[in-house]
């Protein structure tokens, strides 16, 4: 049978065998569910840096120590900041409005992995996924097949082994174009969580399924004269050359302004970099980008002495990151695109208005939406930027590689980030477990139409109702009302809704 067929049959079982089992999984409870995500993170964590090196090995993309960080972010840290989130029966309660939300599942979620950081994202998207009381099917890129199948059953064993139902995860063992369309198209699918290149976003988007896609980032990096330049640099340099800028948080372009840039040139060559000037310049161009504008995909997330050496460019042994300074972007400038590799394009600007409107063509460049940073200790500036440019991450005074996914801030820790609309996307936040979860609306009457008699005879809400209620001893509670204030599953829900319909009747 070829092997568009077996893919495309594959996913319907997978599918099909996720689909029973999320019917089953959508009634656990909250700690049930917990218990299971928690297993999950802690033995994703316990094989990152095997995992790390499996990804490395397949793909031939970059660090195996950096991959390993990235495994346990998307287990340790992404756990540690969704273990509180409610996902299971009420997760809140307006007493003013007398709204109660309720926490349902989406059902399946199609997940389609890159080949630059596989191990950690499909981890990552199959945590909040399970934490939501989702299902997952995974799609990898045929490049990181195997990489990402391996970690994707780690997490589902321990997830079994913790009283998940068998089959809620799975990956697809021969991904194919033809596979991956069927994932995203099929009736079981109930929502396509997209990583990857612009190509795969827009076939996510036009799938005819709710989708979450985010693509490729141009992540400009000002150093503003008020900057701590050291700091700025170091934190710009090692930005680059982490896991050798396969991130699209990555930064890809540093934009210096005018007063401090001798500083920041020498800081650079104290770090390591190799400015490139001239024919190899040029060069180093035409290795990275065809005529067409294309990246060579052999480069993407190489050492920077092997692209050097690639290029004919005599850098030194040591070299850190290879830095080209440009006098424009677009296609005339081929190295002022994003680059997935230790590779930075340089510009030096006059005053912060003019570096914003370089940071702005660099963004609609091939990055609007996606991440800006600014180093500066002026705080008008630093408003400035956060308020005039397009991007929905302004970061300021940090690497951006590892601060637009939360790892050297407060922001949501994530490996999925939204553009916004203006990168075509849906969503602008750095989506988490919250996105993953539809929210019931439970509302009760508060501007009646008739005013015949009212809501009930003592004038109380029927939030007062509960709390009277949950006061008296436990023996004469409902077991519904017992639970109110924790974790509900639906029926106890219509339990308390037509206990309080009766009564304000």
């Amino acid at each position: 049978m070829d092997n568009d067929l077996q893919s495309v049959q594959e996913i319907r079982d997978l599918l099909t065998t996720a689909h029973q089992a999320q019917q089953e999984y959508r009634s656990y409870s909250q700690s049930q569910v917990d218990q299971i995500c928690r297993a999950m993170a802690e033995a994703g964590a316990s094989q990152a840096a095997r995992l790390g090196r499996l990804a490395c090995e397949e793909t031939g993309y970059g660090k195996p120590e950096d991959k390993e960080l990235k495994n346990l972010f998307a287990t340790q840290r992404v756990w540690e900041s969704i273990a509180q989130l409610k996902t299971v029966g009420v997760i809140h309660e307006d007493r003013e409005r007398q709204v109660l939300s309720i926490a349902e599942p989406m059902g399946i979620v199609a997940a389609l992995i890159p080949s630059t950081n596989p191990t950690s994202t499909v981890m990552f998207k199959a945590l909040i996924s399970v934490k939501a009381r989702n299902g997952i099917v995974a799609s990898p890129h045929p490049k990181a097949a195997r990489c990402t199948r391996e970690a994707m059953h780690v997490v589902r064993d321990a997830a079994e082994r913790a009283g998940a139902p068998r089959g809620l995860m799975a990956c697809l063992s021969l991904p194919t174009a033809e596979g991956t369309q069927e994932l995203m198209r099929h009736r079981l699918t109930s929502v396509i969580l997209a990583t990857g290149s612009h190509a795969m976003v827009r076939a996510a988007y036009s799938a005819g399924k709710p989708a979450y896609g985010v693509g490729s980032g141009n992540v400009p990096s000002f150093i503003e004269r008020t900057a701590d330049v050291p700091k700025a640099v170091a934190d710009i340099i090692s930005g680059k050359q982490f896991d050798y800028g396969t991130l699209c948080s990555t930064e890809s372009a540093l934009v210096c302004d005018a007063p401090v840039k001798q500083q920041v040139v020498q800081a650079c060559l104290g770090l390591g970099a190799y400015f490139v000037t001239g024919e190899e310049r040029e060069k180093l161009s035409r290795l990275l980008f065809d005529e067409r504008g294309m990246l060579n995909p052999a480069m993407v997330g190489k050492s920077p002495l092997f692209i050097a050496r690639s290029a004919g460019i005599q850098a030194p042994e040591q070299v850190s990151v290879l830095i080209a300074e440009l006098e424009g972007v677009g296609a005339r400038y081929p190295l002022s695109r994003e680059k997935l590799s230790p590779v930075l394009s340089f510009y030096t600007a006059d005053g912060w208005r003019e570096a914003c409107h370089r940071c702005i063509e660099l963004l609609e460049f091939g990055g609007v939406g996606h991440t800006l940073v600014i180093h500066s200790n002026d705080r008008d500036i630093i408003m400035k930027f956060a308020m005039e440019k397009p991007a929905f991450r302004i970061l300021v005074n940090t690497q951006s590689a590892l601060g637009a996914v939360g790892y050297t801030n407060g922001l949501d820790p994530s490996l999925t980030l939204g553009a916004g609309t203006w990168g075509g996307s849906i969503v602008s936040d750095n989506v988490t477990a919250r996105h993953l979860l539809n929210i019931k609306r439970l509302a009760f009457e508060t501007r009646p139409l008739h005013h015949a008699r009212t809501p009930s005879s003592s004038g109380k809400s029927w939030m007062d109702k509960v709390d009277q209620q949950i006061s008296t001893p436990a023996v004469e509670q409902p077991r519904a009302v017992q639970a109110f204030g924790t974790s509900l599953s639906a029926d106890e829900v219509d339990q308390i809704a037509g206990r309080f319909m009766r009564e304000l009747r």
